[in-house]
């Protein structure tokens, strides 16, 4: 019999937060052993996640507590820059407990595992540090993945995301009245997932995001320049060899809608044009930017690390 595993949850606030415990709350082989949130504190967990059935109250934790909390597992959900006083911690206290970051702060870091799985796994070997991709290098590297070795140049992407991607702290970025019938871009040139592609792939990428007045689900338009021409039918089977195996990559012939790869768990690529001379290719994904961009990644790794199938506590559908 497998044995349960006790999870704890660090910024609990957030939109991604709230979608792991979702996750978690149906997982067969987990239980929460605590939900961290400053601002919640005190409220019982069904006041702000009704439906899920989850007894008990959010907790407000110093790193200290978290690493005495003697729970297996901990997700830290929370912004850029706050994870390091809470693994320096773990590390101390707690060597042995499975910690995934979801944060940036631990992506460049050599001694952490990064996680994504489609393309990364076969790295894995028992690490207990765990780095999750951000949501849109998730996408850039699934979408750049097969015809890395073709690449001349830099990768050219075009993003566009839901508000939900900017986080709660208010901004114009997360403003519904600021993105009524508006498409705001940002951080055009050195975008941290920019930064983060380039780094996973050892292929320069330039990044252009944009933020749309749609709540959850992002897109990437890659324009991919290639040292040699391809037909189509190579492209194309180029995917289907790099992702045959993978339930939560999803290929299709015409480009996909973000609409439709919203509330899923993997991610949907697809709508492959080439240039006359076959050496210009255009291609799309998308995929969910809370899920498969955070909180089912989260999942699929842990999993991994605890040795379950990857897609246990995953819905069937893609």
């Amino acid at each position: 019999m497998t044995r349960t595993l006790r999870i704890g949850l660090l910024g609990a606030r957030g939109h991604v937060g709230a979608e792991l415990l979702r996750l978690i709350a149906r997982h067969p082989h987990l239980a929460l052993g605590f939900v961290a949130s400053r601002e919640w504190a005190g409220q019982p967990l069904s006041a702000q996640l009704p439906g899920l059935g989850l007894a008990g109250r959010f907790e407000n934790l110093d790193p200290g507590q978290v690493a005495a909390s003697g729970v297996d597992v901990v997700v830290l959900a929370m912004p850029n820059g706050a994870a390091r006083p809470y693994v320096e911690a773990l590390d101390a206290a707690a060597p042995a407990t499975l910690v995934v970051d979801l944060s940036a702060d631990h992506r460049f870091d050599p001694d952490w595992y990064y996680g994504l799985p489609e393309l990364t796994r076969s790295r894995y070997a028992g690490q207990r540090r765990i780095s999750n991709p951000g949501c849109y290098a998730t996408a850039m590297q699934l979408l750049l993945a097969p015809c890395l070795d073709l690449l001349e140049g830099p990768a050219q992407c075009f993003g566009v995301s839901g508000y939900s991607g900017a986080g709660t702290t208010p901004s114009p970025r997360n403003d519904p009245d600021a993105l009524r019938d508006n498409l705001i871009p940002y951080t055009l040139v050195g975008h941290l997932h920019e930064r983060e592609v380039s780094h996973q792939l050892g292929h320069p990428v330039e990044f252009m995001p944009h933020v749309a007045p749609h709540f959850r689900g992002l897109a990437v338009t890659a324009n991919l320049h290639l040292r040699e021409p391809l037909s189509l039918a190579a492209v194309r089977a180029r995917y289907a060899q790099r992702y045959a195996a993978e339930p939560l990559v999803r290929l299709q012939e015409d480009p996909p809608w973000l609409s439709r790869s919203a509330a899923r768990h993997g991610a949907c690529l697809g709508g492959w044009s080439l240039a006359a001379d076959g050496r210009r290719l255009v291609a799309v994904a998308a995929l969910d930017n809370l899920l498969k961009g955070a909180a089912t990644q989260a999942l699929q790794n842990i999993n991994l690390a605890c040795g379950w199938d990857e897609r246990t506590g995953i819905d069937d559908a893609n």
